[in-house]
């Protein structure tokens, strides 16, 4: 049993990741996901009408010293599901259904940020575009996706609260 007194498994995890108080009661049982501890992306900003983060480029490049593909994805696909995940609120949880990327530049060191923007906010579906962009402002890569609300299984635990 989680109380008011007593931190949720996840609280360090959550902090770390830029995940406001507030939220940690939504977050503390499941916390942010192991991949996005692993890339570093760090929470500036979580609405589901706009959803902001950060990620590095140091230890999420390919072979030839840039930031991968790859990465652009995980991170627009986190922006885009927090968002819809926050849209969809308590007894509801967001099924991404699909993502797809542009890449306009390459970035071969420092930060890069996403920009998630609500496109449709719906009962059932929610789209967002995520623009990832590097330290000047200049547009890396675009980035789509689309999530599915359903209600959670009437046997699934329930919201800690959002």
């Amino acid at each position: 049993m989680i109380d008011n007194f007593t931190p949720a498994p996840y609280a360090a995890e959550l902090e770390a990741a830029g995940i406001p108080a507030e939220l940690h009661g939504w977050l503390g049982r499941m916390g942010v996901g192991s991949l996005v501890v692993k890339m570093g992306i760090r929470f500036v900003e979580l609405s589901p009408e706009r959803t902001v983060a950060t990620m590095p480029v140091e230890g999420n490049t390919q072979v030839a010293g840039i930031l991968h593909g790859g990465a652009h994805v995980v991170l627009a696909e986190t922006l885009g599901s927090f968002a819809a995940a926050m849209h969809a609120g308590p007894g509801r949880h967001a099924l991404g259904v699909d993502v797809g990327a542009t890449h306009h530049r390459s970035i071969a060191s420092g930060t890069v940020t996403g920009t998630c923007t609500a496109i449709h906010l719906g009962r059932t579906l929610t789209t967002h575009e995520i623009v990832m962009t590097d330290e000047q402002g200049r547009r890396l890569s675009t980035a789509r996706i689309t999530n599915l609300l359903r209600d959670n299984a009437p046997d699934a635990a329930p919201d800690a609260g959002q």
